[in-house]
């Protein structure tokens, strides 16, 4: 018992040092359902205090595209074709490649992107960081070459009356290799997430991962954090995750994905008396990477969707293919058919 209270008083440290408040919910849980024969689903939920408008792009391969409208920005031609989850028509949010490949951008209030040093380096939207990576990318090994260079300076237009995009990003492939970007001081830093199959916000990644390693020594079959703060929904989604069954079957593999982040996600209209930053589930997504189908869950419609890319043309001079999400609200099961040819989102530089 005395080293446990020890060990809770150093997490309780932690949580103070890194600037945590117990009663507040930053936004978004992800966690990577590892199921039997290479089938992993990545599920993540988008929180946030006030709506986010979201659409599904699928965009083919061979398309042209810059990081940023100011001078030397970088420019690139995508390698593979991609769907990518798109907030307020103006940035990527999310997304998976024919590869399989998965970025989700999560909130991280800690983050800074630049320092001195970086100022000088090729503008990088963080509207098109997502897409720049899924695009030039098969695998979370390339991607985390791709980041040691560090050759850009990131930065983006704020939201929601100036809310500042504070992001870091999950990163897992086909082979269910996962890393977590985060940016510290203008530092790139890359974390292996090695046994926990959860992200949520706050604290940065080692301080988390402390978190999740004490409360898995606790164990969590009689007793885990129950609150909405972003360390307690990070432990359930990784208990939850370690202790459902390991599937094959493709449906079941995302429905058990499913129920495993609804345990993570804030409830809807959920509000604390005096905390007006709570933020409650907008949406789901869950990336059955071995099928390469992407689904969207919207928490106000009556059931959930998908985009199958391996019935999508993603060749070189495919057209690219929009589902407005605000138009389609009945949709269930394959939403093929419901995308229709649209130019490319502007972006938020």
């Amino acid at each position: 018992m005395k080293n446990n209270l020890l060990q809770l008083a150093a997490v309780s440290a932690a949580l103070i040092s890194s600037g945590y408040a117990p009663q507040t919910a930053d936004a978004c849980s992800r966690v990577c359902y590892h199921g039997a024969d290479s089938t992993y689903v990545v599920a993540r939920c988008l929180d946030w205090k006030t709506p986010i408008p979201t659409n599904l792009y699928v965009y083919p391969a061979g398309i042209q595209k810059v990081s940023s409208n100011q001078p030397g920005a970088i420019s690139w031609t995508s390698k593979y074709g991609a769907v990518y989850a798109v907030g307020y028509d103006g940035g990527i949010t999310e997304g998976m490649n024919e590869k399989g490949l998965v970025v989700n951008g999560l909130f991280c209030k800690g983050t800074v992107y630049s320092n001195p040093d970086t100022e000088g380096r090729p503008p990088m939207s963080l509207a098109m960081f997502v897409g720049w990576l899924l695009d030039l990318n098969a695998t979370t090994d390339e991607c985390i070459e791709v980041l040691k260079k560090h050759d850009f300076n990131i930065g983006g237009a704020t939201f929601d009356g100036g809310t500042v995009s504070a992001l870091h990003w999950g990163i897992t492939d086909a082979s269910g290799h996962s890393v977590i970007v985060e940016f510290d001081n203008g530092e790139i830093k890359i974390n292996e997430m090695g046994d926990i199959y959860a992200m949520t916000n706050d604290p940065q990644w080692p301080s988390m991962s402390a978190i999740v390693n004490y409360w898995d020594k606790v164990g969590g079959m009689n007793f885990l954090p129950g609150s909405v703060s972003s360390p307690d929904r990070c432990v359930r989604a990784n208990y939850f995750a370690h202790h459902v069954e390991a599937v094959s079957d493709p449906d079941l593999a995302v429905s058990i994905a499913r129920s495993v982040l609804v345990c993570s996600c804030v409830p809807y209209t959920y509000l604390i008396q005096g905390e007006p930053n709570v933020s409650s589930t907008q949406w789901r997504s869950y990336a059955d990477i071995k099928s390469r189908r992407y689904f969207f869950d919207i928490v106000t419609n009556m059931g959930y969707y998908y985009i199958d890319l391996k019935k999508c043309d993603l060749r070189p001079g495919a057209p690219i293919m929009k589902l407005d999400t605000s138009k389609e609200t009945k949709l269930i099961g394959e939403a093929n058919q419901a995308m229709f040819k649209s130019p490319g989102f502007t972006p938020m530089y």
